[in-house]
C-alpha cells in the first residue's frame, strides 16, 4: 500500500530532482523515505501500478528516476514499460524505452515486438508497424502468427485494405489458417475504407459467414506471452469489445466475428444490415450478448431513432438478464447525438433512472459523456451541469479535454463571474491545464 501511495506522486519528485534537489545531502534514512524505489524489482511493481492506474503519462518520469537512481533496468522492466505505454496509446514513449533497451545491449525479442505493432494500431500509424515489421526481420527476430494477425489488425484500423490482403496472401501461402482476429481485421478494413461503397456491407456479412470455419494460427505460449502481461486479445488486436471483455456477463468470447461486425454496422448506420446479423446469429442458435445489444442500439441512436433505441434497452431489460451500467451510457451517449431536446432529454432522464438503480459513473465515462453534453449550443446546459453534478458527488475529476469543453460552454452562456460552479469549473480547469498542460501529448 505505501509503495501504492507513493507512486501517485512520480511526477512531482520528478519534477524536484530536475531542479537538483538530489544533490543535497541526506542521510540514508531520510533518502529512503523520499524514495519511491530503490531496486529494479521496486520499479517493476510501480510501473504495475501505473498502469493499472492508467497513469500510462508517468512511465517516462519513472524510468528517469530510475536512471538517476543508477538502477539497471532488466529486460522485464522494458517489457512491462511498452505494455504500460501501449495500454496507454503512447507510442513514442513506446518507441524510445525500445530503443534504450537496445542501446542497453538488450535486443527485443518477438512478443516486445508485438506489443510495440499493437501500440501502432492503438494510435492508427500502420506505417509504423511496418517499420517495426521490417526491423524485425532485420534483427533477425524471426515473426510468429500472433506478429501477422496484429499487423493485419493495426492495417485494417487505417483502412488498408490492400496491405490486408497482402498479409492474408502471406500467411495462406506459409500454409497458415485465417482464425476470427483476421476475420475481424477484414471487417475492420473494408468499414474504415474510404471511400466507403456500396458492397461495403454485403462483403462484412459474407466474411461473418466465412469465419464459421476459423482456425487457429497462435501457439499456447504466445498466448501465454499477452495474458502474463494482463492484456487480453481483444485490446492486443485493438477490437472494440477490449474495455468490456472483462466485464461478466457482458461479452460472449465465442461471438468475436459478430461482435466486430455489430459494431461496423453500427457505425455505417445501416440498421438493414444489423438486423440481417441478429437473423444470422438466431440461425446459428446463438443470442446476442450485451455487448451486441449496446451496437444495436448504438445503430439505432446513430440514425436518430431515439424510441427504438429506448425500446432495445427496455425489452432487453424485460428479458431479467442483470442490467448492465455500459447499456445506460450507451443510450446516453446516442441520445446526445446532435444536440436535440428530445435526445438531451432522454439523457438526462436515462442518467436520473441509471442514478435511481445505484449505478455510477467511472472517471472514463462521466469524462466521454461530459465532453458529449458540453457541445450543447442551445438549451439550458442541463444534462451537462448534471453530469457535472454527478461526478462531484463521488468527488471524481472529469478529463482535461472534458472540463475544457464544459467550460468553454459555461462561458458561452450568460452566467454571472462570481457563479459558484463557473469558479469551481475554472479552477478545476486551470488546476487540470498547470498538472497536464496543453499540447498534443497530454493525457
Amino acid at each position: 500500500m505505501k509503495l501504492l501511495l507513493q507512486s501517485l506522486y512520480v511526477h512531482q519528485r520528478s519534477l524536484l530532482r530536475g531542479l537538483g534537489r538530489r544533490h543535497f545531502a541526506a542521510s540514508t534514512e531520510e533518502y529512503a523515505k523520499r524514495n519511491y524505489a530503490g531496486n529494479a524489482t521496486e520499479y517493476n511493481s510501480v510501473i504495475g501500478s501505473l498502469t493499472a492506474q492508467r497513469r500510462h503519462f508517468l512511465l517516462r518520469d519513472v524510468y528517469d528516476d530510475m536512471m538517476l537512481d543508477g538502477v539497471q533496468p532488466t529486460r522485464d522492466i522494458f517489457h512491462s514499460l511498452i505494455v504500460g505505454t501501449m495500454k496507454g496509446s503512447r507510442l513514442q514513449d513506446a518507441l524510445y524505452f525500445k530503443d534504450e533497451m537496445k542501446a542497453m545491449g538488450l535486443l527485443p525479442d518477438v512478443a516486445l515486438y508485438n506489443f510495440l505493432i499493437s501500440t501502432c494500431g492503438r494510435c492508427k500509424n500502420s506505417d509504423q508497424a511496418i517499420r517495426i515489421l521490417e526491423e524485425m526481420k532485420k534483427n533477425e527476430v524471426k515473426p510468429n502468427g500472433q506478429t501477422y494477425v496484429c499487423l493485419l489488425n493495426v492495417c485494417a484500423v487505417a483502412g488498408r485494405v490492400d496491405r490486408v490482403y497482402a498479409i492474408i496472401r502471406d500467411m495462406t501461402a506459409a500454409g497458415a489458417g485465417l482464425n476470427k482476429f483476421c476475420y475481424a481485421g477484414l471487417i475492420t478494413a473494408h468499414m474504415n475504407k474510404m471511400p466507403i461503397t456500396n458492397d461495403t456491407v454485403s462483403k462484412i456479412i459474407g466474411f461473418v459467414e466465412s469465419s464459421k470455419g476459423w482456425s487457429s494460427v497462435e501457439s499456447s505460449s504466445s498466448n501465454a506471452e499477452i495474458w502474463m502481461r494482463g492484456v487480453s486479445e481483444e485490446e492486443f488486436y485493438n477490437l472494440p469489445t477490449a474495455e468490456y471483455v472483462f466485464r461478466r456477463g457482458c461479452v460472449n468470447r465465442q461471438l468475436t466475428v459478430y461482435h466486430v461486425a455489430f459494431h461496423a454496422c453500427a457505425n455505417l448506420r445501416d440498421v438493414q444490415a444489423v438486423e440481417t446479423l441478429l437473423d444470422m446469429l438466431k440461425k446459428n442458435e446463438q443470442s446476442p450478448d450485451a455487448f451486441i445489444i449496446m451496437q444495436i442500439m448504438r445503430c439505432y441512436l446513430n440514425c436518430g431513432d431515439l424510441d427504438r433505441g429506448l425500446g432495445i434497452l427496455e425489452d432487453y431489460l424485460n428479458t431479467g438478464k442483470p442490467p448492465m451500467i455500459e447499456l445506460f451510457v450507451t443510450l446516453v451517449e446516442g441520445a446526445m447525438i446532435g444536440h436535440t431536446p428530445k435526445g438531451m432529454q432522454l439523457a438526462q432522464d436515462t442518467l436520473i433512472k441509471m442514478h435511481s438503480r445505484d449505478y455510477f459513473l467511472n472517471p472514463k465515462m462521466g469524462s466521454d459523456l461530459l465532453l458529449a453534453a458540453a457541445g450543447e449550443k442551445t438549451g439550458g446546459y442541463t444534462t451537462a451541469n448534471y453530469i457535472w453534478d454527478l461526478m462531484q458527488a463521488r468527488n471524481q475529476i472529469p478529463s482535461l479535454p472534458a472540463v475544457e469543453a464544459y467550460y468553454k460552454g459555461l462561458k458561452e452562456r450568460e452566467i454571472p463571474e462570481d457563479d459558484p460552479r463557473l469558479l469551481l469549473v475554472s479552477r478545476t480547469y486551470d488546476n487540470l491545464r498547470l498538472r497536464f498542460g496543453t499540447g498534443p501529448g497530454r493525457p
